[in-house]
């Protein structure tokens, strides 16, 4: 037990053989950073189209942080809760609250009241940091009416104008910087971040990781695509508070000694910007951001001759995605299978593209191994499919506050029992099949969702799609495929898209009966596309259709 309360599930042994194996720097992730910071402190850490950031300037910045957040009475093992835009103000409360034994819970903009309020009981957050205002939507005031309900929650810090009772972030970079000395010793083993992941549950969760696991688990796996460290340039898409993002901070400042390149918030003429001047060598981002930023123009007329490879994670890709990327952006392709609760298989710059498309990687064990287990947990023989099961050096220590996830999805060995189903092909690869609750179910017959996506993004005027269920009195469920298309391109009909569908393989039992466009599909915080908020839309549309008698051909938008 460590004095934040968070205890590991992984067994101590095992633990201690990835340490022994050199696998674990067995260090803590300010510790590993001030080394960087040191020998090569005017190499930068941080970039952005108007800022760039030293390691000896962020260090500073880290160290007067953490003075403040010290003098505030934050002790190892509190936690430090923020929402905030990339900037490097993220990194700099990152590695502050790791020199003081802390713990970190960001979480991207744009969780409403509901989540911001579970999330911040469920860590018992000492310590909140938010932006004055994301959306409109004034985050002091909603803080501050949440405060009767979250008791641990003492210190309010704002990134913005001075508010009563509030700390301004930028007076707390204002303080002296903390001498070493007034550091406390950190264990490795301790947990310095929650990474949050939403699942299936109604309310999201957190996931406690350690220093080891974050830098020797999350960390390696940016080794594996790059080996010289020191020349790693990542350009994070999606939000620094999601668990994609959290290799950020951890894996490519504190392990490789590379530099990570940032805009506050996704935009596609900014990104492609960011690529022709900042020169980044790997883009991490999710399919639908990197379908956008393929389809503009623009990024033809950009130099991404820097560019090694581009990462997706978060979804699954499509086939004809993959192909548009690769095209557009004139680098490799790696596909990520990964989540917040400790699973990691990716491919790799050696890997042809028909085995980016078709696989999900080799497991290393030096990061995650894999197991393909049956309904009672057992392993199947190989080529069987079955659920993915997870452990490896970025095995997490456990779910936070929540005993009934550590129970639901994780066993006495460490090992993480994903709902996703797959299997190990003869080569060694891993094959994704699914999940086991991501299915519409019509009639009795199951329909995989992902099949029909990859089938309609094949279509030269589709951008990206997405297919949610309609809740349906006869058949229980109906199945509503939603498209983005290009600019300029034609709607096309019901009965003309299932036409496509039909002629490239999709059995009639499975086509759509809703179609519906959109300019953008809505994406949650993490940048996926949210198939809750469709789905919520799509029954309000489903309604008005029978209250007005309509056909589902009126569907069409």
């Amino acid at each position: 037990m460590n004095p934040s309360g968070i205890i590991d599930l992984v067994p101590v042994e095992v633990r201690r053989q990835w340490t022994q194996k050199g696998i674990y720097p067995n260090k803590s992730v300010y510790t590993l950073f001030q080394e960087h910071a040191q020998h090569h402190p005017s190499n930068p850490a941080v970039m952005s189209l108007d800022q760039i950031i030293t390691y000896a300037e962020l260090l500073d910045k880290t160290q007067r942080l953490a003075n403040s957040f010290k003098n505030l009475g934050i002790v190892p093992g509190d936690v430090i809760a923020y929402q905030l835009p990339n900037t490097w103000r993220s990194c700099a409360i990152d590695l502050a609250a790791a020199a003081l034994g802390a713990i970190v819970a960001p979480f991207p903009p744009g969780r409403g009241r509901l989540d911001i309020e579970s999330l911040l009981k469920r860590c018992h957050a000492r310590v909140v940091i938010v932006e004055q205002e994301h959306a409109n939507i004034d985050l002091c005031e909603l803080i501050e009416s949440l405060r009767p309900t979250l008791l641990s929650l003492r210190i309010l810090v704002v990134e913005g104008e001075a508010k009563s009772g509030w700390h301004t972030l930028d007076s707390l970079f204002q303080t002296l910087p903390i001498h070493s000395s007034a550091l406390p010793q950190v264990s490795p083993d301790s947990p310095v971040r929650f990474l949050i992941s939403s699942g299936t549950e109604s309310e999201p969760k957190w996931v406690a990781y350690s220093h080891n696991a974050l830098v020797g688990g999350r960390g390696r796996f940016l080794q594996r695509i790059h080996s010289n460290g020191k020349t790693f340039r990542g350009f994070y898409l999606m939000p620094l508070g999601t668990a994609f993002g959290s290799t950020a901070t951890f894996g490519v400042l504190s392990w490789l000694g590379g530099s990570i390149v940032l805009m506050k918030q996704f935009e596609i003429a900014g990104a492609i910007k960011a690529i022709g001047k900042l020169k980044p060598t790997h883009i991490f981002g999710v399919p639908t951001m990197f379908q956008r930023i393929a389809a503009d123009p623009a990024l033809q007329e950009t130099d991404t001759s820097s560019l090694i490879a581009i990462i997706s994670g978060g979804a699954k890709i499509d086939e004809a995605s993959i192909y548009r990327s690769t095209e557009a952006f004139r680098c490799s392709f790696i596909s990520l299978y990964g989540s917040a609760d400790g699973v990691n298989c990716h491919t790799t710059l050696l890997d042809d593209l028909s085995t980016v498309i078709n696989k999900a990687g080799q497991p290393n064990p030096d990061i995650c191994s894999i197991r393909i287990v049956d309904d009672q947990r057992q392993d199947v023989a190989q080529g069987d499919l079955g659920e993915i099961a997870a452990r490896g050096p970025l095995s997490p220590m456990q779910y936070v506050n929540a005993p009934e996830l550590d129970a639901m999805y994780r066993d006495k060995d460490g090992w993480v029992y994903t709902g996703d189903l797959g299997f190990i092909d003869q080569d060694g690869y891993l094959i994704l099949s699914g999940r086991k609750k991501d299915i519409i179910i019509r009639g009795g017959t199951n329909i995989s969702p992902v099949q029909i996506e990859n089938i309609a993004v094949s279509h030269p005027a589709v951008i990206s799609a997405a297919c949610v269920p309609i809740s349906d009195p006869d058949l229980g469920q109906r199945v509503c495929l939603c498209l983005v298309l290009r600019d300029g391109m034609e709607y096309l009909s019901l009965s003309q898209f299932t036409h496509y569908l039909r002629e490239h393989g999709l059995e009639t039992n499975k086509l759509p009966e809703y179609l519906r466009y959109y300019k953008q599909l809505p994406l949650n915080p993490a940048g996926k596309i949210d198939k809750k908020q469709l789905a919520t839309e799509l029954e309000l549309i489903n309604q008005y259709l029978k209250k007005h008698n309509l056909s589902k051909e009126s569907a069409n938008v």
